[in-house]
Protein backbone atom coordinates (compact mmCIF):
# COMPACT_ATOMS: atom_id res chain seq x y z
CA UNK A 1 0.00 0.00 0.00
CA UNK A 2 1.32 3.30 -1.14
CA UNK A 3 0.43 5.92 1.42
CA UNK A 4 2.16 8.86 0.86
CA UNK A 5 -0.89 11.31 2.27
CA UNK A 6 -3.14 10.44 5.31
CA UNK A 7 -6.50 12.58 6.32
CA UNK A 8 -7.09 12.54 9.95
CA UNK A 9 -10.77 13.55 10.97
CA UNK A 10 -11.07 14.45 14.59
CA UNK A 11 -13.06 16.44 17.15
CA UNK A 12 -10.49 17.48 19.09
CA UNK A 13 -11.88 15.40 21.90
CA UNK A 14 -9.78 12.67 23.73
CA UNK A 15 -11.14 10.09 21.60
CA UNK A 16 -10.44 12.40 18.53
CA UNK A 17 -6.88 12.64 19.93
CA UNK A 18 -6.50 8.99 20.32
CA UNK A 19 -7.49 8.93 16.22
CA UNK A 20 -4.97 11.86 15.19
CA UNK A 21 -1.77 9.37 17.01
CA UNK A 22 -2.74 6.80 15.28
CA UNK A 23 -2.92 8.38 12.29
CA UNK A 24 0.86 9.81 13.09
CA UNK A 25 2.30 6.84 13.59
CA UNK A 26 1.12 5.53 10.50
CA UNK A 27 2.42 8.25 8.49
CA UNK A 28 5.84 8.17 10.43
CA UNK A 29 5.54 4.38 9.36
CA UNK A 30 5.68 5.39 5.92
CA UNK A 31 6.97 8.90 5.40
CA UNK A 32 3.77 10.19 4.86
CA UNK A 33 2.72 13.69 4.61
CA UNK A 34 -0.32 13.92 7.26
CA UNK A 35 -3.24 16.11 7.09
CA UNK A 36 -5.46 16.84 10.02
CA UNK A 37 -8.96 18.52 9.81
CA UNK A 38 -11.46 19.25 12.61
CA UNK A 39 -14.83 18.62 12.17
CA UNK A 40 -17.40 18.22 15.20
CA UNK A 41 -19.27 14.89 16.36
CA UNK A 42 -21.46 13.04 13.51
CA UNK A 43 -20.07 16.27 10.97
CA UNK A 44 -22.57 18.47 13.03
CA UNK A 45 -21.00 21.72 11.37
CA UNK A 46 -20.53 24.33 11.74
CA UNK A 47 -16.84 24.31 13.58
CA UNK A 48 -16.95 26.21 16.83
CA UNK A 49 -14.89 29.43 17.40
CA UNK A 50 -11.99 28.12 19.56
CA UNK A 51 -11.44 24.61 16.91
CA UNK A 52 -9.37 26.61 14.50
CA UNK A 53 -6.67 27.28 17.31
CA UNK A 54 -7.01 24.15 18.65
CA UNK A 55 -6.00 22.80 15.23
CA UNK A 56 -3.35 24.78 14.42
CA UNK A 57 -1.87 24.18 18.46
CA UNK A 58 -2.44 20.22 17.73
CA UNK A 59 -0.64 19.93 14.54
CA UNK A 60 2.71 22.12 15.54
CA UNK A 61 2.39 19.18 18.79
CA UNK A 62 2.17 16.40 16.68
CA UNK A 63 4.49 17.36 14.00
CA UNK A 64 7.49 18.00 16.61
CA UNK A 65 6.36 14.70 18.52
CA UNK A 66 6.38 12.17 15.49
CA UNK A 67 9.11 14.39 13.10
CA UNK A 68 6.55 14.12 9.94
CA UNK A 69 5.37 17.04 8.04
CA UNK A 70 1.95 18.07 8.69
CA UNK A 71 -0.68 20.38 7.44
CA UNK A 72 -4.03 21.93 8.91
CA UNK A 73 -7.04 21.45 6.87
CA UNK A 74 -9.22 25.07 7.25
CA UNK A 75 -12.33 24.05 6.07
CA UNK A 76 -14.27 24.79 9.11
CA UNK A 77 -18.16 23.61 7.84
CA UNK A 78 -17.21 20.55 9.42
CA UNK A 79 -19.36 18.87 7.09
CA UNK A 80 -19.59 15.24 5.73
CA UNK A 81 -18.72 16.61 2.01
CA UNK A 82 -15.79 18.82 2.67
CA UNK A 83 -14.60 15.59 4.24
CA UNK A 84 -15.01 13.36 1.32
CA UNK A 85 -13.84 16.50 -0.94
CA UNK A 86 -10.61 16.44 1.33
CA UNK A 87 -10.31 12.65 1.23
CA UNK A 88 -10.08 12.35 -2.72
CA UNK A 89 -6.60 13.83 -2.48
CA UNK A 90 -5.04 11.18 0.32
CA UNK A 91 -4.63 7.26 0.27
CA UNK A 92 -6.05 6.78 3.37
CA UNK A 93 -8.50 8.62 5.82
CA UNK A 94 -8.27 8.21 9.75
CA UNK A 95 -11.61 8.57 11.72
CA UNK A 96 -12.90 8.00 15.10
CA UNK A 97 -16.09 5.93 16.09
CA UNK A 98 -18.32 8.22 17.58
CA UNK A 99 -21.80 6.72 17.54
CA UNK A 100 -24.78 9.43 16.36
CA UNK A 101 -28.07 8.02 17.95
CA UNK A 102 -30.28 10.41 15.77
CA UNK A 103 -32.35 9.46 13.34
CA UNK A 104 -31.01 10.41 10.44
CA UNK A 105 -28.18 8.11 11.13
CA UNK A 106 -30.64 4.83 11.65
CA UNK A 107 -31.58 5.37 7.85
CA UNK A 108 -27.84 6.69 6.67
CA UNK A 109 -25.62 5.04 9.00
CA UNK A 110 -23.26 6.18 11.14
CA UNK A 111 -20.62 9.20 10.27
CA UNK A 112 -17.91 6.74 9.72
CA UNK A 113 -20.26 4.41 7.39
CA UNK A 114 -21.23 7.72 5.56
CA UNK A 115 -18.11 8.82 5.22
CA UNK A 116 -16.63 5.08 3.47
CA UNK A 117 -19.51 5.67 0.86
CA UNK A 118 -18.66 9.42 0.26
CA UNK A 119 -14.94 9.07 0.21
CA UNK A 120 -14.35 6.33 -2.01
CA UNK A 121 -10.82 5.73 -0.42
CA UNK A 122 -9.52 3.48 2.55
CA UNK A 123 -11.49 4.27 5.75
CA UNK A 124 -9.66 3.41 8.93
CA UNK A 125 -12.28 3.30 12.12
CA UNK A 126 -9.72 3.95 15.03
CA UNK A 127 -11.02 2.39 18.30
CA UNK A 128 -7.65 1.41 19.93
CA UNK A 129 -5.43 3.15 21.96
CA UNK A 130 -2.15 3.96 19.29
CA UNK A 131 0.44 4.57 22.22
CA UNK A 132 1.87 1.48 21.70
CA UNK A 133 2.79 2.43 17.72
CA UNK A 134 2.12 -0.01 14.95
CA UNK A 135 0.05 -2.73 15.23
CA UNK A 136 0.80 -6.53 16.28
CA UNK A 137 -1.82 -8.66 14.50
CA UNK A 138 -4.03 -8.14 11.36
CA UNK A 139 -7.10 -10.10 10.59
CA UNK A 140 -8.14 -9.95 6.50
CA UNK A 141 -11.67 -11.34 5.94
CA UNK A 142 -11.28 -12.42 2.38
CA UNK A 143 -14.68 -13.34 0.39
CA UNK A 144 -12.32 -15.33 -2.15
CA UNK A 145 -13.13 -13.64 -5.17
CA UNK A 146 -10.22 -12.46 -7.65
CA UNK A 147 -10.48 -9.08 -5.66
CA UNK A 148 -8.64 -10.77 -2.42
CA UNK A 149 -5.92 -11.15 -3.43
CA UNK A 150 -4.95 -7.42 -4.10
CA UNK A 151 -6.50 -7.09 -0.29
CA UNK A 152 -4.40 -9.49 0.76
CA UNK A 153 -1.52 -8.02 -0.24
CA UNK A 154 -2.96 -4.31 0.64
CA UNK A 155 -3.23 -5.54 4.10
CA UNK A 156 0.34 -7.32 4.36
CA UNK A 157 2.48 -3.73 3.16
CA UNK A 158 -0.02 -1.84 5.55
CA UNK A 159 2.12 -2.55 8.77
CA UNK A 160 5.23 -4.95 7.68
CA UNK A 161 5.85 -5.72 11.17
CA UNK A 162 2.47 -7.32 12.01
CA UNK A 163 1.58 -10.88 11.92
CA UNK A 164 -0.91 -11.50 9.29
CA UNK A 165 -4.35 -14.16 9.82
CA UNK A 166 -6.50 -14.41 6.44
CA UNK A 167 -10.01 -15.59 7.34
CA UNK A 168 -13.01 -16.43 5.42
CA UNK A 169 -16.55 -17.41 6.75
CA UNK A 170 -18.76 -19.70 4.13
CA UNK A 171 -22.60 -20.49 4.43
CA UNK A 172 -23.52 -23.21 2.13
CA UNK A 173 -26.13 -21.42 0.25
CA UNK A 174 -27.66 -24.61 -1.24
CA UNK A 175 -27.48 -26.70 2.21
CA UNK A 176 -31.53 -25.07 3.17
CA UNK A 177 -32.51 -26.02 0.04
CA UNK A 178 -31.30 -29.98 0.58
CA UNK A 179 -32.54 -30.21 3.68
CA UNK A 180 -35.87 -28.93 2.24
CA UNK A 181 -35.99 -31.57 -0.53
CA UNK A 182 -35.43 -34.25 2.54
CA UNK A 183 -32.01 -34.42 0.72
CA UNK A 184 -29.98 -37.59 3.21
CA UNK A 185 -27.68 -36.34 5.72
CA UNK A 186 -24.61 -38.34 4.52
CA UNK A 187 -25.54 -36.14 1.20
CA UNK A 188 -25.67 -32.68 3.15
CA UNK A 189 -22.58 -33.85 4.91
CA UNK A 190 -20.59 -34.71 1.71
CA UNK A 191 -21.65 -31.19 0.37
CA UNK A 192 -20.47 -29.28 3.61
CA UNK A 193 -17.40 -30.74 3.03
CA UNK A 194 -17.00 -29.94 -0.66
CA UNK A 195 -17.48 -26.41 0.38
CA UNK A 196 -15.07 -26.39 3.16
CA UNK A 197 -12.73 -28.26 0.45
CA UNK A 198 -12.49 -25.56 -1.46
CA UNK A 199 -12.39 -22.66 0.57
CA UNK A 200 -9.19 -23.93 1.69
CA UNK A 201 -7.65 -24.47 -1.61
CA UNK A 202 -8.74 -20.97 -2.45
CA UNK A 203 -7.46 -19.54 0.93
CA UNK A 204 -3.92 -21.59 -0.11
CA UNK A 205 -3.88 -19.56 -3.24
CA UNK A 206 -4.45 -16.61 -1.05
CA UNK A 207 -1.46 -16.84 1.07
CA UNK A 208 0.82 -18.34 -1.48
CA UNK A 209 0.94 -14.60 -2.65
CA UNK A 210 4.44 -12.78 -3.44
CA UNK A 211 4.01 -10.13 -0.97
CA UNK A 212 2.27 -12.15 1.53
CA UNK A 213 5.16 -14.94 2.20
CA UNK A 214 7.35 -12.21 3.29
CA UNK A 215 5.02 -11.16 6.20
CA UNK A 216 3.99 -13.88 9.32
CA UNK A 217 0.29 -15.43 7.19
CA UNK A 218 -1.91 -17.78 8.86
CA UNK A 219 -5.04 -18.60 7.72
CA UNK A 220 -8.56 -20.07 9.13
CA UNK A 221 -11.69 -20.73 8.12
CA UNK A 222 -15.44 -20.99 9.95
CA UNK A 223 -18.81 -21.09 8.99
CA UNK A 224 -21.75 -18.96 9.28
CA UNK A 225 -22.47 -15.01 8.57
CA UNK A 226 -19.34 -13.53 7.02
CA UNK A 227 -19.43 -10.12 9.04
CA UNK A 228 -20.23 -11.41 12.47
CA UNK A 229 -17.57 -14.37 12.05
CA UNK A 230 -15.22 -12.14 11.26
CA UNK A 231 -15.88 -9.79 14.17
CA UNK A 232 -15.77 -12.83 16.22
CA UNK A 233 -13.06 -13.98 15.34
CA UNK A 234 -10.50 -10.63 15.59
CA UNK A 235 -11.83 -10.88 19.18
CA UNK A 236 -10.75 -14.68 19.64
CA UNK A 237 -7.37 -13.82 17.63
CA UNK A 238 -6.63 -10.83 19.61
CA UNK A 239 -6.09 -9.00 15.64
CA UNK A 240 -5.82 -5.21 16.63
CA UNK A 241 -7.17 -4.30 13.12
CA UNK A 242 -9.33 -6.09 10.79
CA UNK A 243 -9.23 -5.78 6.98
CA UNK A 244 -12.23 -6.08 4.98
CA UNK A 245 -13.45 -4.77 1.28
CA UNK A 246 -16.85 -3.27 0.53
CA UNK A 247 -18.54 -3.05 -2.79
CA UNK A 248 -19.77 0.47 -4.25
CA UNK A 249 -23.43 0.35 -3.22
CA UNK A 250 -25.83 3.46 -2.47
CA UNK A 251 -27.13 3.93 1.10
CA UNK A 252 -30.33 2.66 0.36
CA UNK A 253 -29.06 -1.07 -0.70
CA UNK A 254 -27.00 -0.98 2.56
CA UNK A 255 -30.15 -0.17 4.43
CA UNK A 256 -32.19 -2.92 2.85
CA UNK A 257 -29.87 -5.40 2.21
CA UNK A 258 -26.96 -4.85 4.33
CA UNK A 259 -23.15 -4.66 3.43
CA UNK A 260 -20.62 -7.06 5.35
CA UNK A 261 -18.27 -3.91 5.23
CA UNK A 262 -20.12 -2.19 7.12
CA UNK A 263 -22.05 -4.83 9.15
CA UNK A 264 -17.71 -5.53 10.69
CA UNK A 265 -17.92 -1.87 11.60
CA UNK A 266 -20.56 -2.49 13.87
CA UNK A 267 -19.99 -5.40 15.61
CA UNK A 268 -16.13 -5.31 15.73
CA UNK A 269 -14.56 -3.83 19.02
CA UNK A 270 -10.92 -3.59 17.37
CA UNK A 271 -9.79 -0.94 14.60
CA UNK A 272 -11.23 -1.72 11.04
CA UNK A 273 -9.50 -1.16 8.13
CA UNK A 274 -12.58 -0.72 4.87
CA UNK A 275 -11.45 -1.09 1.50
CA UNK A 276 -13.52 0.14 -1.60
CA UNK A 277 -13.67 -2.34 -4.20
CA UNK A 278 -12.35 0.56 -6.80
CA UNK A 279 -9.45 0.84 -4.47
CA UNK A 280 -8.59 -2.24 -5.03
CA UNK A 281 -9.16 -2.69 -8.77
CA UNK A 282 -6.92 0.21 -8.86
CA UNK A 283 -4.34 -1.94 -7.26
CA UNK A 284 -4.84 -5.07 -8.92
CA UNK A 285 -4.21 -2.54 -12.55
CA UNK A 286 -0.66 -1.85 -11.24
CA UNK A 287 -0.19 -5.08 -10.21
CA UNK A 288 -0.99 -6.55 -13.77
CA UNK A 289 1.05 -3.23 -15.66
CA UNK A 290 4.33 -4.46 -13.19
CA UNK A 291 3.81 -7.88 -14.31
CA UNK A 292 3.13 -6.82 -17.84
CA UNK A 293 6.48 -4.64 -17.31
CA UNK A 294 8.43 -7.31 -16.25
CA UNK A 295 7.71 -9.81 -18.57
CA UNK A 296 8.67 -7.09 -20.96
CA UNK A 297 11.89 -6.64 -19.72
Amino acid sequence: MNIQSILAVTDLSAHGLRTVVRAANIAAAHGALLKIMYAPAAFAGPADADAASGLGALCLEVAERFGILVKKIDDTRGRLDGAAHEAQWCDLVVIGDEPDRSLAAFFHGQPAEQLVRAAQRPVLVARLDARAGGYGRILVAVDLMEESRPLVDLACAFDGQADIELFHAFTPMHEGKLRYADVSSHVIDAYRHACARHARERMLWLSDASIARRNRVVSSIGRGDPARQAAVQQQYSKADLLVVGKRRRCALMDFLFGSVALRVLRWSTGDVLVVPHCALAARQGQHAAALAQRGAA
